[in-house]
């Protein structure tokens, strides 16, 4: 298993729990990749930093998800050498779900 994280804003936290921690909500039309981010610390400033700004809180969540299935998804440095991310496109986001391990916990919350 991996263990990734999520920044999330209250939104997407709210349907997360009407899906019971189980699975991850579909995409809005104009967000057509679901990125997890691979450490702790990255997503910890995209909550605290983006989601308080933009949203009043920001949860992270912590989630395991079977290694072989990510292999699929290579994993993308999009700043410095700890700011990586796995890019999934929207509409592969059931069958991601399918491949979840155990429930999504929130692990912090920024208000």
């Amino acid at each position: 298993m991996t263990i990734l994280w999520r920044p999330t804003g209250p939104v997407e936290l709210e349907l997360v729990r009407q899906l019971h921690f189980k699975a991850w909500p579909p995409r809005l039309p104009e967000q057509p990749i679901f990125y997890p981010v691979l450490n702790e610390d990255y997503a910890i400033r995209i909550a605290r930093d983006w989601n308080v700004r933009h949203d009043g809180a920001g949860f992270v969540t912590r989630f395991e998800v079977e290694t072989e299935f990510l292999k699929r998804y290579p994993v993308q440095q999009v700043g410095g050498r700890t700011i990586l991310e796995l890019w999934v496109p929207a509409e592969e986001l059931d069958e991601f779900n399918r491949h979840l391990v155990g429930e999504i916990e929130v692990v912090h919350e920024f208000r």
